[in-house]
């Protein structure tokens, strides 16, 4: 190993900021590189990151789209044709039985808040069922009427 020389130390890692405050000395002494007074120069530095000067911000300047009502999202129970099918091969439900909201809350499809049910066509239904629901998609009609099965509106 050579000899421990000043001029051959390098800084530890992680640290490459020149240290602030340290005297005139340092070059980063009295003001420490903030400047005269203002915010950039107090305590806790700095503005708000999306802050922009005062200017309209950027989240204030775009059109806000959508609305989402959580009242309806958390009283409508969407299920799909493909969740049915897997209630119908754990013998859950039967064939030609019906199905309505009661039924999907005690199998613990549905949320016990849900008080309407929208039947989806995701996935692929073998088994004829009787559904009652609020709502139903044109293509979950479809895929349950494939199968002798009907959908009837509550």
């Amino acid at each position: 190993m050579d000899s421990f020389k000043l001029n051959k130390l390098k800084p530890r890692n992680g640290i490459d900021r020149k240290a602030l405050g340290r005297g005139i000395g340092s070059g980063c002494g009295k003001t420490c590189s903030y400047g005269h007074k203002g915010g950039k120069a107090r305590s806790g530095r700095g503005a708000i990151s999306w802050f922009e000067g005062g200017q309209m911000p950027l989240y204030r300047r775009l059109p806000k789209r959508g609305f989402i009502s959580l009242r309806d999202r958390t009283s409508v129970a969407c299920v799909n044709l493909g969740v049915l099918q897997r209630l119908c091969e754990a013998q859950v439900l039967s064939a030609g039985q019906e199905v309505n909201i009661e039924t999907l809350k005690k199998a613990g499809v549905a949320r016990n808040s849900a008080s309407t049910l929208r039947i989806l066509a995701k996935g692929k239904l073998q088994t004829s069922l009787h559904i009652f629901a609020a709502y139903a998609s044109a293509a979950a009609i479809r895929g349950v009427e494939a199968v002798r099965g009907k959908v009837e509106f509550r």
